[in-house]
Protein backbone atom coordinates (compact mmCIF):
# COMPACT_ATOMS: atom_id res chain seq x y z
CA UNK A 1 0.00 0.00 0.00
CA UNK A 2 1.55 3.52 -0.65
CA UNK A 3 2.10 6.05 1.50
CA UNK A 4 -0.41 8.56 2.88
CA UNK A 5 -0.43 12.16 0.88
CA UNK A 6 1.46 14.54 3.10
CA UNK A 7 -0.91 16.88 4.83
CA UNK A 8 -0.95 20.70 3.80
CA UNK A 9 1.15 21.39 7.17
CA UNK A 10 3.58 18.41 5.68
CA UNK A 11 4.37 20.11 2.82
CA UNK A 12 7.72 21.81 2.25
CA UNK A 13 6.36 25.31 0.41
CA UNK A 14 2.79 24.90 1.45
CA UNK A 15 1.04 28.73 0.67
CA UNK A 16 -0.76 30.25 3.98
CA UNK A 17 -4.16 30.31 3.72
CA UNK A 18 -5.76 31.65 7.17
CA UNK A 19 -5.21 35.45 7.54
CA UNK A 20 -3.06 36.86 10.19
CA UNK A 21 -5.36 37.91 13.72
CA UNK A 22 -3.95 41.38 14.46
CA UNK A 23 -3.96 43.33 17.37
CA UNK A 24 -4.59 46.30 16.81
CA UNK A 25 -6.18 48.22 13.84
CA UNK A 26 -3.69 48.47 10.50
CA UNK A 27 -3.86 51.29 7.77
CA UNK A 28 -2.05 50.47 4.76
CA UNK A 29 -0.66 52.81 2.01
CA UNK A 30 -0.66 50.83 -1.18
CA UNK A 31 0.26 52.35 -4.52
CA UNK A 32 2.30 51.37 -8.07
CA UNK A 33 5.49 52.82 -8.75
CA UNK A 34 6.20 56.19 -10.78
CA UNK A 35 5.93 55.78 -14.09
CA UNK A 36 4.46 52.51 -13.68
CA UNK A 37 0.82 51.52 -14.81
CA UNK A 38 1.25 48.24 -14.09
CA UNK A 39 -1.57 48.01 -11.40
CA UNK A 40 -2.90 44.32 -11.05
CA UNK A 41 -0.93 43.28 -8.63
CA UNK A 42 -1.32 45.90 -6.07
CA UNK A 43 -4.97 46.02 -6.60
CA UNK A 44 -4.66 42.21 -5.73
CA UNK A 45 -3.15 42.74 -2.78
CA UNK A 46 -4.93 45.69 -2.00
CA UNK A 47 -8.03 43.19 -2.03
CA UNK A 48 -6.50 40.96 -0.03
CA UNK A 49 -5.20 43.04 2.24
CA UNK A 50 -8.78 44.65 3.00
CA UNK A 51 -9.89 41.11 3.01
CA UNK A 52 -7.61 40.11 6.01
CA UNK A 53 -9.25 43.02 8.03
CA UNK A 54 -6.68 46.15 6.85
CA UNK A 55 -7.81 49.88 6.20
CA UNK A 56 -6.44 50.34 2.96
CA UNK A 57 -5.61 53.72 1.24
CA UNK A 58 -4.72 52.94 -2.19
CA UNK A 59 -2.89 55.64 -4.34
CA UNK A 60 -3.67 54.08 -7.75
CA UNK A 61 -0.34 53.79 -10.32
CA UNK A 62 2.32 55.92 -11.44
CA UNK A 63 3.02 57.71 -7.79
CA UNK A 64 6.24 59.27 -6.81
CA UNK A 65 8.00 58.12 -3.70
CA UNK A 66 7.39 61.23 -1.80
CA UNK A 67 3.32 61.28 -2.43
CA UNK A 68 3.28 57.71 -1.27
CA UNK A 69 5.53 58.53 1.87
CA UNK A 70 3.64 62.03 3.05
CA UNK A 71 -0.14 60.02 2.55
CA UNK A 72 1.33 57.57 4.91
CA UNK A 73 1.89 59.91 7.51
CA UNK A 74 -1.26 62.10 6.95
CA UNK A 75 -3.14 58.53 7.25
CA UNK A 76 -1.14 57.53 10.39
CA UNK A 77 -0.47 54.52 8.33
CA UNK A 78 1.63 51.38 9.42
CA UNK A 79 2.61 50.14 6.38
CA UNK A 80 3.18 50.47 2.86
CA UNK A 81 3.19 48.18 -0.27
CA UNK A 82 4.21 49.11 -2.97
CA UNK A 83 4.72 47.51 -6.78
CA UNK A 84 7.17 48.44 -9.28
CA UNK A 85 7.88 46.80 -12.40
CA UNK A 86 9.10 49.31 -14.37
CA UNK A 87 12.81 49.44 -13.13
CA UNK A 88 14.50 52.28 -11.23
CA UNK A 89 12.87 50.49 -8.02
CA UNK A 90 16.30 50.31 -5.67
CA UNK A 91 16.55 53.98 -6.16
CA UNK A 92 12.50 54.38 -5.18
CA UNK A 93 12.25 52.08 -2.74
CA UNK A 94 15.76 53.18 -0.96
CA UNK A 95 14.58 57.30 -1.56
CA UNK A 96 11.36 56.03 0.46
CA UNK A 97 12.79 54.54 3.37
CA UNK A 98 14.89 57.61 3.37
CA UNK A 99 12.19 60.04 3.31
CA UNK A 100 10.19 58.28 5.98
CA UNK A 101 13.51 58.66 8.21
CA UNK A 102 13.79 62.06 7.52
CA UNK A 103 10.33 62.78 8.03
CA UNK A 104 10.34 61.13 11.73
CA UNK A 105 8.23 58.41 10.22
CA UNK A 106 10.96 55.38 10.38
CA UNK A 107 8.33 53.25 12.35
CA UNK A 108 6.44 53.18 8.58
CA UNK A 109 6.94 49.98 7.56
CA UNK A 110 7.92 49.51 3.76
CA UNK A 111 7.23 46.35 1.36
CA UNK A 112 7.34 45.95 -2.23
CA UNK A 113 7.31 43.72 -4.91
CA UNK A 114 7.35 43.87 -9.01
CA UNK A 115 7.59 40.33 -9.97
CA UNK A 116 10.89 38.77 -11.35
CA UNK A 117 11.79 42.42 -12.80
CA UNK A 118 13.60 42.98 -9.33
CA UNK A 119 16.52 40.70 -9.19
CA UNK A 120 17.83 39.03 -5.83
CA UNK A 121 20.94 41.12 -5.97
CA UNK A 122 18.48 44.17 -6.11
CA UNK A 123 16.33 42.47 -2.94
CA UNK A 124 19.38 41.96 -1.20
CA UNK A 125 21.05 45.86 -1.30
CA UNK A 126 17.02 46.84 -0.78
CA UNK A 127 16.92 44.74 3.05
CA UNK A 128 20.55 45.62 3.47
CA UNK A 129 19.33 49.32 3.29
CA UNK A 130 16.34 48.41 6.02
CA UNK A 131 13.14 48.15 3.51
CA UNK A 132 11.35 45.28 5.56
CA UNK A 133 10.52 42.84 2.62
CA UNK A 134 10.76 43.04 -1.37
CA UNK A 135 9.17 39.84 -1.88
CA UNK A 136 10.40 37.75 -4.77
CA UNK A 137 8.25 35.19 -7.31
CA UNK A 138 9.97 32.32 -5.22
CA UNK A 139 7.84 34.61 -2.17
CA UNK A 140 4.82 33.70 -3.59
CA UNK A 141 5.13 30.19 -4.59
CA UNK A 142 6.10 29.43 -1.38
CA UNK A 143 4.05 31.68 1.16
CA UNK A 144 1.07 32.16 -1.42
CA UNK A 145 -0.48 35.75 -1.67
CA UNK A 146 -2.29 35.13 1.74
CA UNK A 147 1.17 34.23 3.39
CA UNK A 148 2.87 37.44 1.91
CA UNK A 149 -0.07 39.69 3.34
CA UNK A 150 0.53 38.18 6.25
CA UNK A 151 3.78 39.13 6.49
CA UNK A 152 3.08 42.90 5.91
CA UNK A 153 0.06 42.76 8.75
CA UNK A 154 1.96 41.33 11.35
CA UNK A 155 5.22 43.38 10.61
CA UNK A 156 2.63 46.35 11.05
CA UNK A 157 0.98 45.14 13.77
CA UNK A 158 1.39 48.00 16.46
CA UNK A 159 -0.12 51.30 17.56
CA UNK A 160 0.06 54.63 15.95
CA UNK A 161 -1.13 56.09 19.25
CA UNK A 162 1.57 57.76 21.40
CA UNK A 163 1.98 55.65 25.11
CA UNK A 164 2.12 59.08 26.56
CA UNK A 165 -1.52 59.72 24.95
CA UNK A 166 -3.82 60.24 27.72
CA UNK A 167 -1.63 62.92 28.98
CA UNK A 168 -1.51 64.70 25.62
CA UNK A 169 -5.37 64.76 26.33
CA UNK A 170 -5.12 66.76 29.81
CA UNK A 171 -2.85 69.13 27.95
CA UNK A 172 -5.24 69.72 25.46
CA UNK A 173 -7.91 70.01 27.93
CA UNK A 174 -6.10 72.36 29.68
CA UNK A 175 -5.62 74.41 26.83
CA UNK A 176 -1.80 73.59 27.26
CA UNK A 177 -1.26 71.22 23.93
CA UNK A 178 0.84 71.62 20.78
CA UNK A 179 -0.23 71.25 17.23
CA UNK A 180 0.50 67.92 16.90
CA UNK A 181 -0.89 66.87 20.48
CA UNK A 182 -4.34 67.99 18.71
CA UNK A 183 -3.83 66.16 15.35
CA UNK A 184 -3.06 63.32 17.21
Amino acid sequence: MPDAAPTPSQRPHSPVSTPYAAQHKIRVVTAAALFDGHDAAINVMRRILQGSGAEVIHLGHNRGAEEVVDAAIQEDAQAIAVSSYQGGHVEYFQYMFDLLRDKGAGHITLWGGGGGVIVPREIEALHAHGINRIFSPEDGRRLGLQGMINAILQGADFSTVPPDSLASLERVRAGDATTSELAR
